[in-house]
């Protein structure tokens, strides 16, 4: 019989289950990724992100139809608010912005490619 995976269960004594599912436990840093990632688009920019080095919001719009432009600004302002992409403004006229996956950004992607695969394993009928 396999055994039981002891580091993953929640610790019956007070003290220890408040380090597990207080804000600094696994609860509240796996609630925190979720956070980051809720929003109708979101995961569509950071797999788009992913996929190319760098894009101009104007492909990202193109690449999503049906996003709005002040959605896809808000979207994008969250995503680098929360670390997971940044904007590099040329400074030329017209103005010429490109977004990329940041370090943190590039480090979430094998996390999300795993979760794609769960899904895909675990498909209900």
């Amino acid at each position: 019989m396999d055994e039981a995976i002891t580091h993953l269960k929640v610790p019956m004594d007070h003290e220890e289950r408040a380090v597990c599912l207080g804000p600094d436990g696994s609860v509240g840093h796996v609630g925190r990724v979720f956070r980051m990632l809720s929003g109708r688009w979101k995961l569509a920019i950071l797999f788009r992100l992913f996929a190319a080095p760098s894009m101009r919001s104007s492909q990202l719009l193109r690449d999503m139809p049906g996003i709005s432009q002040k959605m896809l600004t808000q979207h994008l302002r969250e995503l680098e608010g929360d670390g997971l992409v940044e904007r590099q403004d040329f400074g030329e006229q017209p103005p010429h912005v490109e977004y990329r996956l940041t370090r943190a950004g590039s480090s979430l992607m094998p996390v999300l490619l795993a979760v794609r695969e769960y899904s895909r394993d675990h498909l209900t009928v």
